[in-house]
């Protein structure tokens, strides 16, 4: 479970963060939505303990921050970021890119053992991309990269899956792709928190939203409830008509701005 109670996060006299509350259970699959510079990602790096708030409690399955070693709450999360991928070296074969996920490295300084490697390459096998194992990191298409990055984040076995904006710069094709290979992770003993601020990513794995707005939760809970016009207005500003196909919501814009 995670669960930030009355969260302030105030950096160089701005409001951040303002008074947001979420509890996540066990079982339920959760995306942040919202603008970009909403608030989205320091909320991610506030559960994985990279930032920590003005005010308020963060507790992360059953450790609460401030009171434990966040180095070991850490080593129950898998994690996906743009920033993480550029901390990698681009030369590196694919599958000992993958093995690092095993203990939370950027990369393997020692002999990697044979049942290691094999792990990795069962988990690239598991995402449908074991012809990259070979393949220098720096080579792979977008799409390519960020498939290696969420089998990375799952050979330790995580309890929390945490995705900031996995479909970024994907064109129509890779993102599918990638969001099919999320699909399947679905009867998994994982729960996922996904960032994006493109409501059409919302598949039908996903079983909660919560939407911020200028660092506030403008609302949260079961995607069908969280997700209405009235909802969206108050968070993109756009007036949006939402539909719903396959439990997975689409949009049209009511009017030009």
């Amino acid at each position: 479970m995670i669960q930030l109670q009355q969260i302030d996060f105030i950096r160089e006299g701005r409001n951040i963060l303002q008074q947001v509350s979420l509890t996540m259970n066990p079982y339920e699959h959760w995306v942040i939505l919202g603008k970009n510079g909403s608030g989205k990602t320091t909320l991610l790096e506030m559960m994985c303990g990279y930032l920590f708030p003005t005010r308020g409690t963060i507790e992360v399955l059953g450790n609460r921050y401030g009171q434990c070693d966040v180095r070991e709450v850490r080593k129950q999360l898998g994690i996906t970021s743009q920033s993480l991928f550029e901390k990698l070296t681009p030369r590196d074969p694919v599958w000992e890119v993958v093995a690092t996920g095993e203990y939370a490295y950027l990369r393997m300084y020692e002999q990697v053992s044979q049942e290691l490697k094999e792990k990795a390459e069962a988990m690239l096998e598991r995402l449908q991309i074991a012809h990259l194992q070979n393949q220098p990191l720096g080579t792979l298409s977008q799409g390519e990269r960020k498939k290696v990055m969420l089998a990375r984040s799952l050979m330790a076995d995580p309890r929390v899956l945490i995705m900031d904006e996995p479909c970024s710069g994907l064109d129509l094709f890779e993102r599918e792709k990638l969001l099919e290979s999320l699909q399947r992770l679905q009867n998994q003993n994982l729960q996922i928190v996904y960032v994006t601020h493109h409501i059409e990513e919302i598949i039908s794995l996903f079983t909660h939203v919560a939407l911020i707005e200028q660092g506030r939760i403008v609302a949260a809970g079961p995607k069908r409830e969280v997700l209405t016009g009235e909802h969206l207005l108050q968070t993109f500003q756009v007036p949006l008509q939402v539909e719903w196909f396959n439990d997975r919501p689409w949009i049209k814009v009511l009017q030009e701005l």
